[in-house]
């Protein structure tokens, strides 16, 4: 470097440069030329120091940030690795405190005690249908079905699913409740030691005594302990239990296919048990058990020539409980169901968990069942229809299944029940069975969406029970100048053209409310019956369902119809008084909701009602009735396509029951014709306004004081047409006519009568068509399931168009 460079390096760094210094053996951090001063660009002084250029000298490293001084590597992994010796401890602390308890889930059940709303004992459910058997008893292919449901790893794992578990304690945690991934040593453990209680404490308990079984007892134990204390529905407990209730076998005579539908079924014993199961709990339970039955295969227990060749085993029809005869059953049925809905909303509990905690677990059940309501309700069953019935006679007679829903508009308690003539001999229950057409019971739902939702007439005109409409029979629906396709025949074929909406009420014309419902909007109607009670999910919103086409159960119909008694607040009928175990009482939700529809459009529906009963298909049964008094009542008969349901459900102030009567074979459950039964002359049909009303009428006018219906409506019953309709024929006024749908008794008739409804403005010509003329003999004829049955409600036929 020469001088002049010096002098400058001097005045920039204020030192003489370094000497340069070989690159091959650089010091260690430094910066510096060969000469030893910072060489030309260099941003740092001696000693490391900024420079002039106010950079670090190269090599030195920047500050730590706060951020970085605290959350260091280090200090992470540290705390990680001392929160994990901690986790350890505490869980080795707890494995030395926890002890495998005493227990057997069997010397611990206790019975349930159901009791009427007074207090008295309705009926005791406690005996556990329970048979411990060996393993050595159970095929060992059927054992395997539920380790491959279950826990495949059962054979090999250490009696824990640790992933599973910690899902289940985070689920619990955040208030889910719901707990997954548990293996069958866990499941056993929970049976057989602990209890059903979704909780942080009872989670870790069952982890560790999990872990202490599997080491104590052998895997043999363990899946028998399991296969024996799991509850399969039926009220069986046990495998053995479990075989008779579904087979009727003995455990040890189980094949492989019966053996993994038992094991499918632990999943959800009720919506699994597929002699009552819906359509979504077939498909459920047959993919579980196909599920069951290809991981055999795939664990190399079962050849797949021999899974091929499976078929879904046959599954015998339920017997009921011991202890439960007559309606206890289904009684004591229903009030589980509801208890076991209500926990699984408090609780999160799956449905298996849910009948597990409910069933023969203790719990003292008081219903809202009132005991001379109910006595009243057999008898009137009894004396008005069952006296009558007589399958050696007529084999129809034992096709006939009577079903009924009472309940308390005010207060929305079920008062009195009748599910069928015994429990002991038909399992299902009629009176919540959702498998058969309301029928013309539906029409007051299509005028309660018209008025709910201010809708008016392809010409613009407000609907109201004064609009006229066109009531030919067959007249086709038009919606704003479009057919719909849809033309149906109203009862016997009989033409009104243009009848007002009370009327065609009072004569159920589906003629009528086929275009109603067009005019309203289906959907509209449809979204009006689900808010009034009707569960709806998966029905199309079609003109056909004006005929209530659609299944629907008396319990249903009961809660709308209440809701309409109610002023339009949504009743939902409860049969829970409440339900105690021990020092915990459950909280049963209030039956009584807010408004659904408004008051004025239930009161004016059920304005409408009571022509129906005063001058329409109810008249003789209902408002002739000598026991009536003067007592308001509001009502609809329905009858269904090919008479296969008749119903009536009508309501006084202070009380609104459903009666339904269904056409099922004993044998298939198929759904028959009621024609013919009890002896009933031609055209031998049941009708709403027969057997159905004269049951409501029997119980009713016995267990309900006089009252009048407070309404909030210039619209109905009362009210004059604003307009007269004209008609296809001259009417001759004759109010007090007998409909033809329903026989004024159960009684045959004098052979100068004709059981054909005249409408209540007579015809003065006979019309075209008169298909329930009267032959010249009473007797059905020799094969009367080939004749085309007529629907007195007019809800015959052409129900796709």
């Amino acid at each position: 470097m020469g001088r002049a460079e010096e002098r400058r390096a001097r005045q920039r760094g204020g030192h003489r440069a370094a000497p340069k210094r070989r690159r091959s053996a650089p010091e260690a951090g430094s910066a510096s030329t060969a000469g030893g001063a910072p060489a030309a660009g260099s941003t740092a002084g001696a000693g490391g120091k900024p420079t002039a250029g106010g950079k670090p000298a190269a090599g030195a490293k920047p500050p730590k940030s706060l951020i970085r001084r605290i959350f260091g590597w280090k200090k992470i992994l540290g705390t990680f690795f001392g929160v994990c010796l901690l986790g350890i401890l505490g869980f080795i602390g707890l494995y030395l405190y926890v002890d495998v308890p005493e227990g057997n889930a069997a010397a611990q059940r206790q019975s349930n005690i159901y009791k009427f709303s007074d207090g008295t004992i309705l009926a005791r459910d406690g005996e556990v249908n329970r048979e411990i058997v060996d393993l050595s008893k159970v095929p060992r292919k059927v054992q395997l079905t539920f380790v491959a449901a279950e826990n495949k790893s059962f054979y090999h794992d250490a009696g824990v699913d640790f992933k599973g578990t910690a899902r289940g304690l985070l689920n619990t945690l955040s208030g889910k409740g719901k707990q997954g991934g548990s293996t069958i040593t866990q499941q056993y453990v929970k049976n057989f030691y602990l209890n059903q209680d979704q909780t942080v404490t009872r989670k870790l308990k069952e982890l560790v005594i999990s872990l202490k079984v599997d080491r104590e007892k052998s895997k043999d134990d363990i899946l028998a302990g399991y296969i024996n204390t799991s509850y399969y529905g039926r009220n069986a407990y046990g495998i053995q239990a479990a075989a008779q209730a579904y087979f009727r076998v003995d455990a040890e005579d189980l094949s492989v296919q019966q053996g993994a539908y038992l094991a499918a079924l632990l999943q959800a014993p009720s919506q699994y048990d597929w002699a009552v199961a819906g359509p979504t709990g077939k498909k459920l339970v047959t993919a579980r058990w196909n599920y069951v039955l290809d991981n055999m295969v795939e664990e190399g227990w079962l050849p797949k020539a021999k899974r091929d060749a499976m078929h879904f085993p046959k599954i015998m029809e339920p017997k009921g409980a011991p202890g439960l005869d007559g309606q206890k059953g289904y009684l004591v049925e229903l009030a589980n169901q509801q208890l076991e809905h209500q926990l699984m909303a408090e609780q999160g509990l799956t449905q298996s968990q849910a009948e597990g905690a409910v069933v023969e677990n203790g719990w003292t059940i008081t219903l809202n069942v009132d005991r001379k309501k109910q006595a009243a309700l057999e008898k009137a069953v009894k004396t008005r229809l069952t006296s009558k019935l007589d399958k050696k006679k007529r084999k129809v007679d034992g096709d006939i299944q009577p079903g009924a829903v009472s309940v308390d508009p005010k207060t929305g308690r079920i008062v009195a029940l009748y599910g069928g003539q015994n429990y002991y001999e038909h399992y299902y229950n009629n009176a919540t069975r959702k498998d058969y057409q309301p029928a013309s019971t539906f029409k007051p739902v299509i005028l309660a969406a018209a008025l709910e939702h201010n809708a008016t007439t392809q010409d613009g005109k407000p609907i109201t029970a004064d609009t006229l409409y066109d009531g030919t029979s067959r007249h086709q629906v038009q919606d704003h100048g479009r057919k719909v396709g849809f033309a149906p025949p109203n009862e016997d074929d009989v033409d009104y053209d243009d009848i007002t909406v009370q009327q065609a009420m009072n004569k159920s014309v589906n003629s009528v409310f086929a275009q109603m419902g067009v005019d309203v909007g289906m959907d509209e109607v449809m979204g009006t019956a689900n808010k009034l009670g009707m569960d709806t999910k998966g029905m199309q919103a079609v003109p056909a369902q004006t005929l209530g086409s659609m299944g629907a159960s008396p319990l249903e119909m009961a809660g709308i119809y209440a809701t309409f008694a109610n002023h339009g607040n949504k009743v939902t009928p409860s049969i829970i008084k409440s339900a105690e175990q021990k020092d915990r009482t459950v909280d049963i939700p209030d039956p009584i909701g807010g408004p659904v529809i408004s008051r004025t459009a239930a009161d004016t529906v059920t304005s409408v009602l009571t022509g129906v009963v005063d001058d329409g298909t109810a008249k003789t049964s209902v408002a002739s009735n000598p026991l009536r008094d003067g007592q308001q009542v509001a009502g609809k008969t329905g009858t269904s396509d090919e008479n296969k349901s008749a119903w009536f459900t009508g309501y006084t102030p202070d009380l609104v029951t459903s009666v339904g009567l269904f056409g099922e074979d004993p044998k298939t459950k198929a759904h028959v014709t009621m024609r013919w039964a009890t002896g009933l002359p031609a055209p031998g049909r049941i009708n709403g306004g027969g057997y159905p009303a004269e049951i409501w009428a029997a119980y009713t006018f016995g267990v309900t004081a006089k009252a009048e219906f407070d309404l909030d409506t210039t619209q109905g019953a009362a009210v004059a047409p604003t307009e007269t309709p004209s008609w296809t024929h001259s009417p001759s006024q004759t109010p007090s006519q007998t409909p033809s749908s329903e026989p004024p008794t159960s009684e045959p008739p004098s052979p100068s009568h004709t059981p054909s409804r005249t409408p209540s403005h007579t015809p003065s010509q006979t019309p075209s068509q008169t298909p329930s003329q009267t032959p010249s003999s009473s007797a059905p004829p020799t094969d009367p399931a080939t004749e085309d049955p007529l629907d007195p409600d007019g809800d015959l036929g052409q129900l796709g168009q």
